[in-house]
């Protein structure tokens, strides 16, 4: 299950951010997910849990936004939604020579944190990694 090696990925990455920081605690972590990334959002969302035991995350909600698999056909432009399993074959002309537009994207968008300190804010982070 490769999802539990990219909730450990994010984690130390939320972590490393959060600790430069100086933050104490992590309440969510939003990750945009393409329909062609090869990731299934449930357990990605279990690893997650697992993975924040122990860390500043602990108790971190982790929201996921799917990304819709889209392409584009290079001799005609036409631009169309692949679904899953992808139809790489434009619909227009069906010539199979498509360019994915979007879909395959896995990155952490944004960070919601607060510093333990009385009184203080919570603090809005973006990070942003392309996978």
């Amino acid at each position: 299950m490769h999802e539990m090696s990219i909730a450990a990925a994010v984690v130390d990455q939320v972590a490393t951010a959060a600790a430069a920081a100086g933050v104490h605690t992590v309440d969510s972590v939003r990750l945009q997910v393409g329909e062609l990334a090869g990731v299934v959002p449930d357990s990605l969302r279990f690893c997650f849990e697992l993975a924040c035991a122990g860390t500043v995350l602990e108790g971190a909600e982790l929201v996921t936004e799917p990304v819709p698999g889209r392409a584009r056909c290079e001799p005609c432009a036409a631009d169309w939604a692949v679904g899953m399993p992808p139809d790489l074959c434009c619909p227009t002309c069906g010539t199979a020579a498509a360019e994915l537009l979007a879909g395959r994207e896995l990155q952490i968008l944004s960070v919601h944190w607060q510093d333990e300190a009385p009184g203080r804010e919570p603090i809005r982070e973006p990070i942003h990694e392309e996978r």
